[in-house]
């Protein structure tokens, strides 16, 4: 089972930016699909974006696409969340996740190892 540690999260103005890290242990790192998920208070955790084994497949949510940018680096075990043009609305929990499968899906059910989370706050 893959353990994930994320780190990056802080407070930072609208219209700022900010990487998330998410570092992995385990061998087989490059064989899980990876995701950022986020959850504001109030509200049910939401996919931010995934991708595949190889980084060569990407996928986002539709409130983050084009300013977010999901990416790995297998040799490192890590998987980033580059996050450009912040919004207040984007403050959240960050959490990474691992799935062991084929394909990425934006459903957290799928998502058997997940980190502790990071907050990110972005004021207006």
């Amino acid at each position: 089972q893959v353990q994930l540690v994320e780190s990056g999260g802080g407070l930072v103005q609208a219209g700022g930016s900010l990487t998330l890290s998410c570092a992995a242990s385990g061998r087989t790192f490059s064989r899980y699909v990876m995701a950022w998920f986020r959850q504001a208070p109030g509200k049910e955790r939401e996919f931010a974006a995934g991708i595949s084994w190889t980084g060569g497949s990407t996928y986002y949510a539709d409130s983050v696409k084009g300013r977010f940018t999901i990416s790995r680096d297998n040799a490192k075990n890590t998987v980033y969340l580059q996050m450009n043009s912040l919004k207040p609305e984007d403050t959240a929990v960050y959490y990474c996740a691992a799935a062991d499968s084929a394909v990425v899906a934006n459903r957290a059910t799928l998502y058997r190892a997940w980190g502790q989370g990071t907050q990110v706050t972005v004021s207006s």
